[in-house]
């Protein structure tokens, strides 16, 4: 999986949309993509799915639509949409849908504008657009969901929130009960990690037990993205290593059904970004030295994403740990290549962990402070 801005976010050079001009376009007679389209995005895009053994499922979020469009007329800080362009928005919307897949790469889903809440309180100087829950819930009913459904592109998910766990019982939640006809077009709800570790993931139960046809999906993460943490890049932090894993492990075992690093690659100040909103990333990239560092948050996602493919379901696990140990983090997996697949995080001493299937026991070695991940064919289950 991987996801697409749709236009520009924070972590373009400079800011910009599609159809800036003419203003008052309500017809997008000017939509057109830009040059990081034709030149990065897209011919990237295209890289990846060559290499790709599976088909990449691509998540395409707006940050800000352009300035015509907004009450405020900037690109962050505090603004939402002018009512008069609702159905105006909906369609810029499925023309970049049907840009991209004119070009050979298709998207798989779309998500209802990326962190609604920036634009509300004012939370961010980068594009940002600011969505209530009222008025969001009445433009997936009325404008983009209906848009969707009768286009060319009626199995695009709709995926909305897109902003923190400490949000969705706003955006989730109050938006679905004052806007029940919202739910008709919503296919998933997209989650961001920023606030986890203030918010336990068991809040994933109010999608859960009252949408159950819903699925969850992390979409956006990264370190070093707090004002207090002044060092924004930490080559080789095993620490943001552990908050990628732990945060992943509490995910999955709370129905979330895939995480998105927000960049895997950024260069050694933690961008380009048009406002110096620097943070960490999977891969460093030392341009002038032609070279490139692969951090521990990097080798912690591969820990999952080399290991689980699609489709592969999680089951329970029961624990038994003696009193004076601490407890192992763990998530366990059936997987379509009929293999058993447990993950492991220890954050304590070395240990051994038994793993207990049926008759069979199995010994696993597990390191202080280590990611194990152990995978089991299918004639040893």
């Amino acid at each position: 999986m991987l996801r697409v801005p749709i236009g520009g976010c924070d972590f373009s050079t400079h800011p910009y949309t599609y159809n800036e001009a003419p203003k008052d376009d309500i017809t997008l007679s000017n939509f057109s993509l830009s040059y990081e389209d034709y030149n990065y995005k897209i011919p990237m895009i295209k890289e990846i799915m060559k290499v790709a053994v599976e088909p990449v499922y691509i998540l395409a979020s707006t940050w800000s639509p352009p300035l015509w469009m907004k009450t405020n007329q900037v690109y962050g800080n505090v603004s939402q949409l002018k009512p008069e362009y609702y159905q105006t928005y909906a369609d810029y919307h499925l023309k970049f849908v049907e840009e991209y897949n004119k070009r050979g790469v298709p998207i798989w889903g779309i998500t209802t504008t990326n962190e609604p809440i920036d634009g509300v309180f004012g939370l961010a100087p980068f594009n940002s657009l600011g969505w209530n829950p009222f008025e969001l819930g009445k433009w997936i009913a009325n404008n983009l969901g209906p848009t969707v459904r009768r286009s060319a592109f009626s199995n695009l998910k709709i995926l909305t929130h897109d902003d923190q766990r400490a949000s969705i019982p706003f955006y989730i939640t109050m938006m679905l009960s004052i806007v029940p006809e919202a739910l008709q077009y919503i296919d998933g709800v997209a989650v961001h990690y920023y606030t986890d570790m203030f918010i336990a993931a068991d809040i994933f139960s109010l999608i859960t037990d009252n949408y159950p046809d819903m699925f969850i999906i992390s979409t956006e993460a990264c370190e070093g993205s707090f004002p207090w943490e002044k060092e924004k890049v930490k080559l080789g932090s095993w620490d943001r290593a552990k908050s990628y894993a732990v945060d992943i492990l509490d995910d999955l075992n709370n129905n979330v059904g895939g995480w998105i690093d927000w960049n895997l690659c950024l260069n050694s100040q933690g961008g380009p970004n048009w406002v110096d909103n620097f943070v960490d990333s999977p891969v460093i990239v030392f341009p002038e030295k032609k070279e490139f560092v692969k951090q521990p948050m990097y080798y912690a996602l591969g820990h999952f994403s080399k290991f689980l493919p699609r489709g592969s379901q999680r089951i329970k696990v029961t624990e038994k740990k003696p009193f004076w140990s601490s407890r192992v983090e763990n998530v366990a997996f059936l997987t379509p290549r009929n293999t058993l697949v447990v993950v492991l995080y220890n954050d304590d001493l070395a240990t051994e962990v038994c793993i207990v299937l049926g008759p069979k026991k199995i010994i696993v070695p597990v390191e202080a402070r280590s990611i194990v991940t152990i995978e089991l064919p299918n004639y040893e289950i």
